[in-house]
Order: C-alpha cells, then sequence, then structure tokens
C-alpha cells in the first residue's frame, strides 16, 4: 500500500506544537508495517533548514517540503500557505497512491489535496486533531465559518473516514457538526526509543540553577491562552503559600501569550519562584522531565495531550483538565488527578502530590505502562492500517 501524508508543516517544525512529532511517529511506525509513506508538507518554519521541491529520506518516510506564499496571515501565523509547488506535484503524482491522509485542516495544503482526491476519486482520510471541537470553533468563529462553510466542510463529509485522536473527540465532534460518514479513534504515538538515554546528573536543574531541594512543577507547551496559564499561575501562587520550595517551569515557545503570563506572575510577586525556558526539544525536553516533581496542563481544550504523554514516558505524575482528550485513560490507569479547571482544585491538587512523594511514585509507574500499551508506535499503526485496508 502506498500513502500519500499531506500536511502544512512538519517535522522538525516542533515550535507548532505536539502534533509535528506524533505524525511522524505514525509515519515511521507504518514505514515498519511493511506501508509505503510518502509526506506532502510546506517548509514553514524550516526556510533554510531543509531543501525544498524534492524528496528526502527521514526514518525511512519519503518527505517533500514545498516553498509556499504567506498570505492570509489572519487564518494563522503561517497564513494559508498557497503552494503552486505543492500542486503541481499533487497534479502530478497524486494518482499514483492507494490513500491519500490530510492531517490538519484550515489550511490550503490539504485543502487542494482533497480537491484533487474527489477529481481523481481516490480514498481520503481527515485528522482534524482537535480544531473540530466545540470549544475551538467558537473561538474566532467569525473567521472560520465562513471558510468552513466554503471549503472545509465539503472536505469533511466527502472523506472516506474521520480520523480523531481520542474517544472523547470522536464523541464531542462528529455528530456535532452532523457528519455521517466513517469515524474512528487511533491515538498519537510516542517514541519511547527517545527516552532511552536520558541525559546525565541533574542537567536541567544546574543550567536552571535550581538546588536540589527545589520541587519542580512543569508546565511543557506552548505559551497560549488556550494552555490555561490564567489559571495554572494563580493556583501556582496558593501552592507557594504552603510549599515554599516549589519552582515552575514553564517551557514553550511564545505563542503570542507570554507577555500577559508575565504580568500575572509579576502581579502575584512570583519571579523568583517562575523560570521560562523558551521552547525545548531533545535532550534539553529530556533534562527537563527528568529533573520534575510534577507535571501540570489545565488547558481549556486539547484533543489529545501529547505532552502529557511524554511526562507519563518518563513516570511523572500528572495533573490535568478534563478537558483534555486523554484524561478519561489518565483516570483509569490512575496516572494522576484530573481536575475542574479552576484555581482552588488545581492548586490543592499539586499540593496533595508533592506532598506524597509514594502516591507520585505510582502515579507514575502508572502512567509509564499506560503509555506503553495504548500509545506505542506498533498498536496504534495496526489500527490505523486496518482502516486504510477497509477502504481503499
Amino acid at each position: 500500500m502506498r500513502i500519500l501524508c499531506v500536511v502544512p508543516v512538519y517535522f522538525p517544525a516542533f515550535q507548532y506544537g505536539g502534533p509535528i512529532a506524533s505524525v511522524h511517529n505514525l509515519n515511521k511506525a507504518l514505514v515498519e508495517k511493511g506501508i509505503e509513506v510518502t509526506v506532502y508538507a510546506t517548509n514553514a518554519g524550516l526556510k533554510g533548514k531543509v531543501s525544498t521541491n524534492q524528496e528526502i529520506n527521514i526514518d525511512g518516510v519519503k518527505v517533500s517540503y514545498f516553498d509556499f506564499f504567506k498570505i492570509f496571515e489572519f487564518l494563522g501565523p503561517t497564513g494559508w500557505q498557497f503552494s503552486r509547488s505543492m500542486t503541481v506535484a499533487l497534479k502530478k503524482h497524486l494518482k499514483e497512491f492507494d490513500l491519500i491522509y490530510l492531517s490538519a485542516i484550515w489550511n490550503y495544503p490539504t485543502a487542494i489535496a482533497a480537491h484533487y482526491c474527489r477529481k481523481y476519486k481516490k480514498p481520503y482520510i481527515v485528522s482534524v486533531r482537535g480544531t473540530l471541537y466545540p470549544f475551538t470553533i467558537r473561538k474566532k468563529a467569525w473567521k472560520k465559518w465562513l471558510y468552513y462553510k466554503l471549503i472545509t466542510r465539503n472536505d469533511l463529509e466527502m472523506a472516506s473516514a474521520i480520523h480523531y485522536t481520542t474517544q472523547d473527540e470522536l464523541e464531542k465532534c462528529h455528530s456535532s457538526l452532523g457528519l455521517k460518514n466513517r469515524a474512528f479513534v487511533a491515538p498519537n504515538i510516542i517514541d519511547l526509543a527517545e527516552y532511552a538515554d536520558l541525559p546525565p546528573g541533574s542537567q536541567f536543574r544546574n543550567r536552571y540553577q535550581i538546588p536540589q531541594d527545589k520541587k519542580i512543577i512543569l508546565f511543557l507547551g506552548r505559551i497560549h491562552w488556550i494552555k490555561g496559564l490564567d489559571t495554572l499561575i494563580p493556583a501556582f501562587a496558593e501552592v507557594i503559600k504552603k510549599e515554599p520550595l516549589a519552582v515552575l517551569v514553564l517551557a514553550g515557545g511564545d505563542d503570542g501569550y507570554k507577555k500577559t503570563a508575565t504580568e500575572l506572575i509579576k502581579k502575584r510577586n512570583l519571579g523568583e519562584y517562575v523560570i521560562f525556558t523558551g521552547m525545548l526539544s531533545g535532550e534539553e525536553k529530556t533534562a527537563a522531565l527528568k529533573d520534575s516533581d510534577v507535571f501540570v496542563l489545565p488547558s481549556y481544550s486539547e484533543n489529545f495531550g501529547m505532552a502529557v504523554v511524554e511526562a507519563m514516558a518518563f513516570g511523572l505524575p500528572v495533573i490535568i483538565t478534563r478537558n483534555i482528550g486523554i484524561a478519561s485513560d489518565v483516570i483509569l490507569a490512575k496516572a494522576g488527578l484530573v481536575v475542574e479547571k479552576e484555581e482552588k482544585e488545581l492548586s490543592e491538587a499539586i499540593l496533595k502530590i508533592l506532598a506524597n512523594p509514594d502516591l507520585a511514585k505510582e502515579m507514575g509507574q502508572r502512567g509509564r505502562r499506560l503509555v506503553e500499551t495504548e500509545f506505542s508506535g506498533s498498536a496504534v499503526a495496526d489500527k490505523f492500517i486496518e482502516v486504510c485496508k477497509e477502504i481503499t
């Protein structure tokens, strides 16, 4: 089977969020199962770092990055990503593939690919990755609704199947939009091999001069309003009153919210207790996960929660809100605490884990087992391949 994956941005453009890694991990897993996978993506976030309009091999996946025009910036930081060169490649080569996998919506690459799939009668799967949650749709609906009516709705309704990464996402999105086509769940994949060789000693603590007796509360994600920092920072202010050795680490690239977050920190006199690291990747990220005591993500809406899975892979207890797609998995596995998005409840959850190292260790161990059984490449790839075979 030959699969073409069309995506607006791709590995290693990690600044655009967790799906960048998860899509590549799925493609790698498919290749390991004997599927031939080709990726068409733009060079968003990678200009000058990758060759464009030519095919390269990344972990067995054939990847072509295409240049694009940054127009209609009101749609997002990279605009609509109109790519003439990708259009030419799709017209020339799309018919050679058995199935087309479109990872994302709201962009030109996946919209034009869906158009040619219908023109050439090729089956295609759309992975919406949280963009259709009712909460997300309501935010900035003025710029989404017309685009949805003109383009996205038809792309979704005519798809052979819609891919969701959690059951929660499927239940909240599919019927609410009146979609009647096939829907299936295949979670994001984490590559546990990346966590086999841990950085030595207390590399992260040493770099940021955090003493060993300090307890690190780690937030890992974009510095964006949707991640719930407006709840986390006030909750942390309450934590400090009872646990003065706590340190809050905010690890992630600024996505327009750092100024607001900094003002919240300053207002509560938390400057000496909070560390901004910027975006972490590779060994820097693993060092932060290794040295932390608890992971917290109080998002307003999150279709999956890749950073949560990464934390569990390290054996960290996690505290997340019910708005995160894998919340039910965390509850069933007893891998952490799932709370309402409310300051008091969040601060109490953090204090509970910091005060109970045995409980934290048990939760961390359960989280690691959950990752190994549910989010490994082989198991997820098998689910995905089963659907692909049924629709081709």
